[in-house]
């Protein structure tokens, strides 16, 4: 790759992003970081409407005819042990939907995507020339949760805003800063994670007899899940399914009353997702049944997130965006991610195109080959670890670039899409959609 200008962040920008490392929030708790989003915006121009899918923040600036572009950042942080060292590092704790007090972090990266979005506004707002028609910037909660982006979609989301032509967003990722990766088509597995409660009968070790032991029968289920991919999904297929937690009883000499699993399963087609759901059912019930238990198991969904599908069309405008920013060369296609996101959610109730991609955001010096087979991908820490760092003075100001440059891209001045009573091209309609307007098929043939 060849060798980019370093760009350069402002210290407004700098601070705000310190500000919001330092104070995050756990998902549908984002009460703090939602004013201080709200306060930026309304002080940039926006429409800025609160408490939208419990903690949600929705600016829109309207500029003219044109299109309609929403651009979205997840705002929810992670209960983990911040670990970076850096002086302004999370100290904070909160206490999560049980009740239990953690410690939290941004180590998901939130703090960056929202600062980039802000910074994004900013430039926008104060560059109304270059670009027309309807922003619609979604801060959106609980995206950790899978669970944020249906919330705000359930609260009217396209009732009481405008309705996007075109769903655009970022993610960091431990690539360089400076990089920008997208794949067409599915990008990003499904993802769902469940609370299996195997209830048998608890007895003292000495008496075995008196016991239906739920170890044994959260060991038969632990084994017998492992053959879900390996003898029921066709070798052609992808799926993960990751047994991440067993708990049951306390003691050595005492056989509990109960087991719980916590498992997640990742995949990239709907029909494999709903095999394995349904087997993972099937196995858990077989093993209560053959152990007498005296109920069948509880199966608790808590978390999901849909595949994420990126419109061919749709990326393809936006890369060609980006390639005119920072050159081809510094745009890869990573290939399909195991990682989830719930941002797909909004794309499909809002029948728009999405366009999603994967910022850079690793400190450069890192790499040697600077591609996906470069070592440094091996040891880079990556986000949801305690010592999750990106390279700041790099990646926020590429991240605001990026953000611009797509906006621009779906949103350019109606004096280049409409002249001498031509059309817009494509057959787009230079008019913003309005709620309950049905999505312009069109703009997936880009």
């Amino acid at each position: 790759m060849t060798a980019l200008e370093r760009p350069r962040l402002d210290r407004a920008l700098r601070e705000l992003y310190q500000d919001l490392h330092r104070h995050p929030e756990l998902g549908f708790q984002e009460h703090r970081t939602a004013a201080v989003v709200s306060k930026t915006l309304t002080g940039l121009g926006f429409q800025v409407t609160t408490d939208v899918g419990g903690t949600g923040v929705v600016g829109v600036l309207s500029n003219g005819r044109g299109r309609t572009a929403l651009l979205r950042a997840a705002m929810d942080g992670l209960p983990v042990k911040e670990e970076t060292g850096l002086d302004y590092a999370s100290t904070d704790t909160m206490r999560d939907a049980r009740g239990t007090l953690v410690p939290i972090s941004h180590a998901g990266g939130h703090d960056l995507h929202m600062t980039c979005l802000l910074g994004a506004a900013r430039v926008l707002s104060a560059d109304r020339s270059s670009w027309s028609g309807a922003l619609v910037l979604v801060f959106q909660p609980a995206e950790e949760l899978g669970a944020g982006a249906q919330a705000m979609v359930d609260d009217m989301l396209f009732g009481r805003f405008p309705v996007p032509d075109v769903v655009l967003g970022q993610h960091v990722a431990p690539l360089p800063a400076g990089t920008i990766a997208a794949h067409p088509g599915a990008a990003y597995a499904s993802s769902d994670s469940l609370r299996v409660r195997l209830v048998g009968k608890g007895a003292h070790g000495s008496m075995p007899q008196n016991s239906i032991d739920p170890v044994v029968m959260a060991a038969e289920t632990v084994l017998r899940l492992q053959t879900i991919i390996s003898r029921e999904i066709p070798s052609t297929e992808t799926a993960v399914l990751t047994v991440g937690s067993i708990h049951a009883g306390d003691a050595a000499d005492v056989i509990p009353g109960e087991a719980e699993l916590q498992l997640n399963i990742r995949s990239y087609d709907q029909a494999v997702r709903q095999h394995v759901l349904d087997s993972v059912e099937r196995i858990a019930r077989a093993a209560a049944e053959m152990a007498g238990a005296p109920e069948p198991p509880v199966i608790t969904r808590t978390e999901g997130f849909p595949v994420v599908v990126n419109d061919r069309s749709a990326l393809e405008r936006t890369l060609a965006g980006f390639a005119g920013w920072i050159g081809e060369d510094r745009i890869v296609d990573p290939g399909a991610g195991a990682g989830s996101e719930d941002v797909g959610i909004l794309a499909t109730n809002a029948g728009a195109p999405l366009a999603f991609w994967l910022l850079g955001a690793a400190d450069p010096s890192l790499f040697t080959a600077g591609d996906l087979s470069d070592p440094a991908l091996q040891h880079v820490p990556s986000t949801h670890s305690p010592t999750y760092a990106p390279a700041v003075e790099i990646a926020l100001p590429m991240g605001v670039g990026a953000l611009v440059t797509a906006a621009k891209t779906w949103l350019p001045p109606v004096r280049s899409t409409v002249a001498h009573g031509r059309a817009a091209p494509n057959g787009r309609s230079t008019e913003s959609r309005v709620a309950g307007e049905p999505a312009n098929g069109a703009v997936r043939q880009l």
